[in-house]
């Protein structure tokens, strides 16, 4: 059975940084690109980030470029994401997913962990 456990989420004051995880298993993690989305009180889910197996090939919404970091440690089948500067409008429930090397939608998801940027 496939699991994607997110942690990392919490309260933070804007410009501060936040560091959120997730763990899979469950999966040959080397098969999967991993993503993180986000979805805001009263608004679709849209796409933060991805990162595959090499880390060779990490796109970025436009609203996260340049705060945002991905990465993952494949020993450790685990992906995080490394949010600098944060603002109001990263106030969101933040999702991990996990998309198949090769297909375009995304198989796996974590149950979220919330994340509130307020002064």
């Amino acid at each position: 059975q496939v699991q994607l456990v997110e942690r990392g989420g919490g309260l933070m004051q804007p410009g501060g940084s936040l560091r959120l995880s997730c763990a899979a298993s469950g999966l040959t993690f080397s098969n999967y690109v991993m993503g993180w989305f986000r979805q805001a009180p009263g608004k679709e889910r849209e796409f933060v980030a991805s990162i595959t197996w090499s880390g060779g090939f990490t796109p970025y919404s436009d609203s996260v470029k340049g705060r945002f970091t991905i990465s993952r440690d494949n020993a450790k089948n685990m992906v995080y994401l490394h949010m600098n500067s944060l603002k109001p409008e990263d106030t969101a429930v933040y999702y991990c997913a996990a998309r198949r090397t090769g297909t375009t939608q995304y198989q796996y998801w974590g149950q979220g962990t919330q994340v509130t940027v307020s002064s």
